[in-house]
């Protein structure tokens, strides 16, 4: 398929059932059921752009070893790019004009758009909505565009997160730890969520298929708060 023939990941997003947008756009919150929120379809998407890169990875660096690779593709798929990406295709918007009228209970969206997370998930949750609607291969030409800056830069910085954390630290006289906040997932799919901590604050948040990489995207978090 060519880049003008291809859907937009956007034009895709617009063009979902209700039944699957509205799902994609629900916090937990929101309902009282939590299997009507995003959280499946952020879990299905979460695997959807993961494989959509590490194929296009495969493809784009022939003479790359799993390392690199590992480390590129790390870096761009990220909480951090998630939001990043999530933020350009408009989702903070969506979730606002999905917040039910009337709220009564749950956490209004301007208050979860406050938070790191709500954006990076929702933007997943949409992914794995077009998945289910439209397939993966249409679907992953549209995440492997729409991560396009992602990936290139990834691949000329393959920046070292913790080492750059531990370096800036150093400088002023303080120490980052790492604690395991949760595990889900089978036994051969474990997703592992990872907090930054440094002089007893907690300073970044990551997801990842490993500890290491998850303690990357916290790293990376961590140096933006902190300035580094």
């Amino acid at each position: 398929m060519s880049k003008r023939d291809q859907s937009t990941l956007a034009e895709l997003i617009r063009a979902l059932p209700e039944d699957l947008r509205r799902q994609a756009l629900t916090h937990a919150s929101w309902t009282e059921d939590r299997s009507e929120s995003y959280e499946r379809l952020a879990y299905l998407g979460d695997s959807v752009l993961a494989l959509a890169v590490a194929r296009d990875l495969v493809d784009r660096f022939p003479a790359e070893d799993a390392g690199g690779l590992t480390k590129i593709h790390n870096q761009a798929v990220s909480g951090v790019s998630c939001a990043e990406v999530g933020r350009e295709i408009g989702v903070p918007a969506l979730l606002r004009e999905r917040e039910p009228e009337g709220l009564q209970m749950g956490i209004p969206s301007d208050v979860l758009l406050s938070g790191e997370r709500p954006v990076p998930e929702a933007t997943e949750a949409l992914i794995g909505a077009c998945f289910l609607a439209f397939g993966f291969e249409r679907v992953a030409d549209a995440v492997v565009d729409a991560f396009e800056t992602r990936i290139e830069h990834a691949a000329e910085t393959r920046v070292d997160f913790k080492s750059a954390l531990q370096e800036m630290l150093a400088r002023r006289r303080s120490r980052v730890s790492y604690e395991v906040t949760a595990e889900s997932g089978p036994p051969h799919r474990r997703t592992f969520e990872v907090v930054a901590i440094v002089d007893s604050e907690r300073v970044g948040e990551g997801k990842g298929r490993s500890k290491k990489a998850a303690e990357q995207v916290a790293a990376e978090q961590a140096l933006k708060r902190l300035g580094g």
